[in-house]
């Protein structure tokens, strides 16, 4: 078991005693709430040619990365408007 100094105790006991009230706004709370929801991911299904896909693997070989992650890389990168940092 655990140890606990006497400060560590007393907050335990708090807690567990509901002493604490949290004093984020409304406004904070939301504002966290939407960024949790834009940060999961979503899975999507695409055909691309064989031929394309044999280049994408070989690319993401190159970077040292799954070709999942180059391909969710040069979606980010896309829509987001951002300059590709390699030649696709």
């Amino acid at each position: 078991m655990i140890r606990l100094d006497e400060e560590e105790q007393e907050l335990l006991e708090a807690f567990d005693a509901d002493e604490f009230q949290s004093d984020m706004t409304f406004a904070r709370k939301k504002f966290i709430e939407q960024s949790a929801e834009y940060t999961f991911s979503k899975n999507i299904k695409i055909e691309i040619s064989e031929q394309d896909f044999i280049m994408l693997q070989r690319k993401a070989l190159k970077e040292g990365i799954s070709y999942q992650t180059l391909v969710s890389n040069i979606l980010h990168e896309y829509v987001s408007g951002s300059k590709l940092g390699f030649k696709i």
